[in-house]
């Protein structure tokens, strides 16, 4: 083979590396703006809804099966230019009536989330850096109830699939805080109403940690969809919760007093 044939067949072997790289770069960059787009949409989707309170249902199970149940309020309230906030209370059982939960959701930064303890009469700042921590005994952690807020992840366009019943886009979400419990949330977003049909939660590791699934959607002022049920399955310890919401309603009147840390000591 002469000198000339062997340099223009290293060349052509360069230009085709170099236009496979390219594509390959391009795909991925329309992969993260697929992603992204398709996320902003579902938030654009659910603004607007002001306020709203429900009664819940909390069902613990075991690997071995038990179960045991828990009642709760919960009030949330939409925040200008911020993530939401929101206020849980546990009703019963005994042991547990009085408990508060208070979260600020933020757009930027950390979250910010006060628990407050009857028994010891008084309030626990939830540490950024414990938001993997389990919230009450429950699958879901601190982490798991902020509200979602766009600008705290990356975003990857997968492929589309079913899930729900649905045809879903399948969207990577990467956490950007380093005190995340997950190296990346899997979200199947149906494709009619830009609902969350499914969450699958993958640790620190990437190991598959949690999944959740969500059911018995439900239309509030002729826009704004619910879940009423929620199931969060942990593979690693067999257990699982259930949140069965009730009583749903938005635009109720509720203001900026029933979201402070004074709320959550008169929280009846």
């Amino acid at each position: 083979m002469s000198i000339k044939l062997k340099k223009r067949l290293l060349l052509a072997a360069g230009l085709v590396s170099s236009l496979t790289f390219a594509s390959t770069f391009a795909l991925a960059g329309e992969a993260e703006d697929k992603g992204l787009a398709i996320s902003k949409e579902a938030k654009a989707r659910d603004i607007g809804w002001t306020d709203s309170k429900a009664t819940l249902q909390m069902i613990l199970k075991n690997q071995h099966g038990e179960t045991s149940t828990r009642e709760m309020r919960l009030k949330s309230i939409e925040q200008e230019n911020d993530g939401d906030k929101s206020l849980t209370i546990f009703d019963s059982p005994r042991d547990v009536k009085g408990t508060s939960f208070l979260s600020f959701s933020h757009i930027e930064g950390n979250d910010d989330q006060w628990l407050y303890l009857p028994a010891l009469k008084r309030v626990k700042r939830i540490s950024s850096r414990n938001k993997s921590g389990s919230f009450m005994g429950s699958e879901f952690s601190f982490e798991d109830l902020t509200s979602f807020e766009v600008e705290k992840y990356t975003y990857e366009y997968l492929r589309d699939e079913v899930a729900g019943g649905e045809n879903c886009w399948v969207v990577v979400q990467y956490p950007l805080d380093k005190n995340s419990g997950y190296k990346r949330r899997i979200v199947w977003i149906d494709q009619s109403e830009y609902r969350i049909q499914k969450t699958e939660f993958y640790d620190r590791k990437n190991t598959l940690l949690k999944t959740l699934t969500f059911s018995d959607f439900h239309q509030y002022l002729d826009k704004y969809w619910r879940s009423q049920k929620f199931e969060m399955v942990n593979h690693q310890s067999g257990k699982s919760t259930i949140l069965n919401y009730t009583n749903f309603e938005m635009k109720t009147g509720l203001n900026e007093k029933d979201f402070n840390k004074n709320a959550l000591k008169r929280a009846r």
